[in-house]
């Protein structure tokens, strides 16, 4: 059956076993946790030895892992085979004829990375009836600053949006990259203060709260000339940290929430949240942002990202400075 995260790890601690756990998906975050707890907590120490197997899918074959997954195991009640990175193994439906009567006393585990399988098959219908296939999928970049507050609640630790959303800016959709910097900050709070905040970020991570894309599309926003300038002077200086493509690409999201905005009828806060895809918090930010720039200016600037976001990837243009083109695009921008 198709299972979530949650359903999975509850199971597991309850040494509840499937004889198949197939992991695949975009997002290898949640296939490594699953996949290193059945690894670290399924066995005793003193069974690991003769009854854990670790294979890998680009030295491995189907005829391999079924004559090792129909082994019994020695002095355990199970036996854990793992398949690392399963998406490179060739001829994945030969593995049906020992899935369709898998062996009950083998746990055997497929981390099948950034790939899923085809629901119309026989092999995904054979692991829904017989195994538990779960499919982590990537998460979009609006639902990383939430995921980043629950992952803090869940260890007694406030955020403040504009942290959570600083580091989305900086970090990405990399949930692995994201969980590594955010334990980190965890290490270096302040004894009896559990708010990760932006100075905290820019004290311990590097990303600085005066010069990043998240305050760049505040301070344009806003119209607030000098802070703008400020900022774009200091991304052209330092271009290779601050490409032009994210930072278009960064703007190119705030004025399409702008334009978004225009055109609802209903301005109540929940819903331009839910809409917008944004924080409750920053909605005020945008009513503001919608005041200094009407409808057809909006659609003018998306236009204008539009054809800088082509010059800076060398069309059209013969070869302007990065740092120039972002100089000449925000200052249309303000006084568009």
């Amino acid at each position: 059956m198709a299972v979530t995260y949650e359903e999975i790890i509850s199971d597991l601690k309850n040494r509840i076993f499937k004889p198949v756990y197939f992991l695949a998906g975009e997002e290898p975050y949640y296939i490594d946790l699953i996949s290193d707890y059945i690894q670290e907590k399924v066995l005793q120490e003193s069974e690991k030895a003769f009854n854990q197997i670790i294979l890998y899918g680009d030295t491995t074959n189907i005829t391999a892992i079924i004559d090792t997954a129909r082994r019994f195991p020695m002095m355990s009640s199970h036996q854990v085979l793992i398949i690392k990175e399963a998406q490179s193994l060739k001829k994945l439906e030969d593995l049906i004829v020992y899935l369709e009567k898998p062996l009950a006393s083998t746990i055997l585990v497929f981390s099948y990375k950034y790939k899923t399988i085809d629901k119309r098959t026989k092999l995904f219908k054979v692991l829904e009836s017989h195994g538990a296939y779960f499919e982590s999928a990537r998460i979009r970049d609006y639902l990383i600053p939430p995921w980043i507050e629950r992952y803090l609640m869940l260890k007694g630790i406030k955020t403040d949006p504009a942290a959570s959303a600083m580091l989305t800016e900086y970090l990405g959709t990399d949930l692995h990259k994201i969980v590594n910097e955010l334990d980190k900050l965890i290490i270096t709070l302040p004894e009896g203060k559990p708010v990760i905040t932006t100075a905290l970020i820019e004290k311990n991570i590097g990303i600085s709260k005066d010069y990043n894309n998240f305050e760049l599309q505040k301070v344009i926003g806003e119209k607030n000339i000098l802070k703008a300038n400020t900022i774009i002077y200091y991304f052209a200086d330092n271009s290779k940290d601050y490409p032009i493509t994210l930072t278009i690409a960064s703007l190119f999201g705030l004025f399409s929430k702008v334009l978004t905005y225009h055109y609802l009828t209903d301005k109540s806060k929940n819903n331009v949240a839910a809409v917008l895809k944004v924080n409750p918090f920053f909605v005020k930010d945008y009513e503001n942002y919608a005041s200094k720039y009407n409808a057809s200016k909006t659609v003018q600037i998306i236009s204008m990202l539009r054809t800088y976001d082509m010059k800076s990837k060398g069309f059209c243009d013969p070869g302007t400075d990065p740092g120039d083109l972002l100089k000449e695009l925000v200052f249309k921008i303000l006084h568009c």
